[in-house]
């Protein structure tokens, strides 16, 4: 196991009722704020009403900004940075998923900030001060809610990249798995393949003595696929969407990093579809991730066989353990479909044409220009990932 330090200062608020907490919650960390959230539907689930009421009682001042889409955009972030310094706003309240809540962090940390906000993104600046940030979750998926990452669309560049630092954590993040009742099957689905992915991203790692966390991952995974299973069946039912909700959070809070290396080559493969295509992130998640898997598995059978035995129950094959290992990727494709994930390229209408272009914008990660721990890739080896996935 390696060195590592944790720290994670969200205070997670969770259950039926919680959103009524709002307003004594954000009285602790801004008097004028910023009500920051997407499209019309915390309207229709009466979401909004009981947010605003909670804010007035608490005396709070609030100035909005609504519109946010999936893979948040650049353009609407500097919209809400400059809202911000035109109200004099103190702290930021976003409600919905996490594109909401990136989009937040990218106007926290823009706000105080001197030059252009994508500098963060580019690396061309460190994050050193940042508005205070609340959270309502209205989808569980991204992680967003206690994790120290925000990820951005740069539309006019056709870039989509990720920022982060301890001052992106929010002040507190409430979570009521009710408002999950009317989501639609797909974005449930999507949520899922986001979470169940960014605890693969942990769980295939170079460490050989990592047994806690190990078992700590493959717990949330089969717990994950269990319950989304159970959710899309019975929408309403609260026991299998609490699971998902608090799933999320840990599957991205960094509890599961502790003492060893992470890879997130597939997010940034990813990345580029989204950027490109505009598609949802776990929608092409379930297309990257088991093409990667396939690439890459004889760098460590014994770790992929382990997956295949303990996530999905396959029969450990002694004697032929690559057997073994590819019905665990098998496995994992079968359930992204029954969820009605598409597990090709060609499912989301995406050919060949672009597939070298995006190959050369994935490297943002090593010294050495390769991308992951787990598997070093050039250019080629991810050319190949993307025609694996085809």
């Amino acid at each position: 196991m390696r060195n590592f330090e944790f720290q994670n200062t969200t205070k997670i608020i969770f259950g039926k009722g919680t959103e009524n907490r709002v307003g004594e919650e954000m009285s602790r960390i801004g008097k004028k704020i910023l009500l920051h959230y997407g499209s019309g539907s915390i309207i229709k689930s009466g979401l909004y009403d009981k947010v605003k009421d909670s804010l007035k009682k608490a005396n709070i001042e609030v100035v909005e900004l609504g519109g946010v889409k999936p893979n948040p955009r650049l353009d609407l972030v500097k919209e809400g940075i400059e809202l911000c310094r035109k109200e004099n706003i103190d702290a930021i309240l976003a409600v919905g998923g996490g594109s909401a809540i990136d989009s937040a962090k990218a106007i926290a940390m823009g706000v105080p900030y001197n030059g252009d906000v994508w500098d963060f993104f580019e690396r061309k600046a460190e994050i050193k001060a940042a508005l205070p940030l609340g959270v309502i979750l209205t989808l569980p998926a991204t992680g967003s809610e206690s994790s120290t990452r925000t990820v951005i669309s740069n539309t006019e560049l056709g870039k989509k990249y990720g920022a982060g630092s301890q001052l992106l954590r929010p002040q507190f993040a409430i979570l009521n798995p009710e408002f999950c009742f009317t989501l639609p099957p797909y974005q449930t689905a999507c949520g899922a393949v986001d979470m169940l992915s960014h605890v693969l991203e942990r769980y295939f790692s170079i460490e050989k003595d990592s047994d806690l966390t190990d078992r700590l991952c493959e717990a949330t995974m089969q717990s994950i696929i269990k319950n989304t299973l159970l959710a899309l069946k019975n929408p309403h039912d609260y026991a299998p969407r609490s699971e998902l909700m608090w799933a999320g959070t840990i599957a991205h809070n960094d509890l599961l990093d502790t003492g060893r290396t992470t890879e997130w080559s597939c997010h940034s493969i990813e990345h580029e579809l989204s950027a490109k295509y505009d598609i949802a992130h776990g929608a092409g998640l379930a297309i990257i991730f088991p093409a990667w898997m396939k690439y890459v598995y004889k760098r460590d059978v014994m770790r992929f066989a382990q997956f295949a035995n303990r996530v999905f129950g396959v029969s450990m094959d002694y004697q032929n353990p690559e057997r073994t290992a590819l019905e665990g990727i098998e496995q994992l494709e079968v359930f992204f479909k029954r969820i009605n994930m598409p597990v090709r390229l060609s499912e989301v209408n995406i050919g060949t044409e672009d597939l070298g272009f995006m190959a050369k914008r994935c490297f943002r990660g090593n010294p050495d220009g390769t991308l992951g721990t787990f598997y070093p890739l050039n250019t080629e080896d991810i050319l190949n990932i993307y025609k694996l996935a085809l």
